[in-house]
């Protein structure tokens, strides 16, 4: 897709989900996009080259709207910087590696979200199940093993 296709594509996302269009917010949504697991430091990196003078405080407002819109993704890993990806709108848990801190997407664990039922869900309607798998990544165990 062409970078102008991309802008357009952003512009339309963000009045579909209410938001009115500007170029930071057009910015940080394609700095996210397909790119993983930013944390706002990376984010702004990215976004530096496009919108030169942008704050990070500017990229967390950014990045707090488009959250709470629906269309990133917030998660936070133990003993890590919050990080945001564009993956939304499923039931999808994350593997993180306990050395290199990488950070990897996981299908559902098992059937139809929310992909786990609590023993006693305590009067909740449980509609997600948030997990969090903790291992080495490929690389790390290559390292530790040479």
């Amino acid at each position: 897709m062409t970078t102008e296709a991309h802008r357009d594509d952003a512009a339309a996302r963000l009045r579909a989900a209410g938001l009115k269009v500007t170029a930071p917010r057009i910015a940080v949504l394609d700095a996210v996009s397909g790119h993983g697991h930013l944390d706002a430091d990376a984010v702004l990196s990215r976004v530096a080259g496009t919108l030169p003078g942008t704050s990070l405080q500017s990229v967390y407002n950014v990045l707090g709207a488009l959250t709470d819109a629906g269309l990133l993704r917030r998660i936070e890993p133990a003993e890590s910087p919050a990080l945001y990806e564009s993956r939304t709108g499923d039931n999808h848990h994350h593997v993180v590696c306990t050395r290199c801190r990488a950070v990897a997407d996981v299908d559902c664990v098992v059937g139809e979200p929310p992909c786990l039922a609590p023993s006693d869900a305590a009067g909740f309607a449980i509609h997600t199940a948030e997990v969090t798998f903790w291992g080495l990544c490929a690389d790390c165990q290559r390292e530790v093993a040479g």
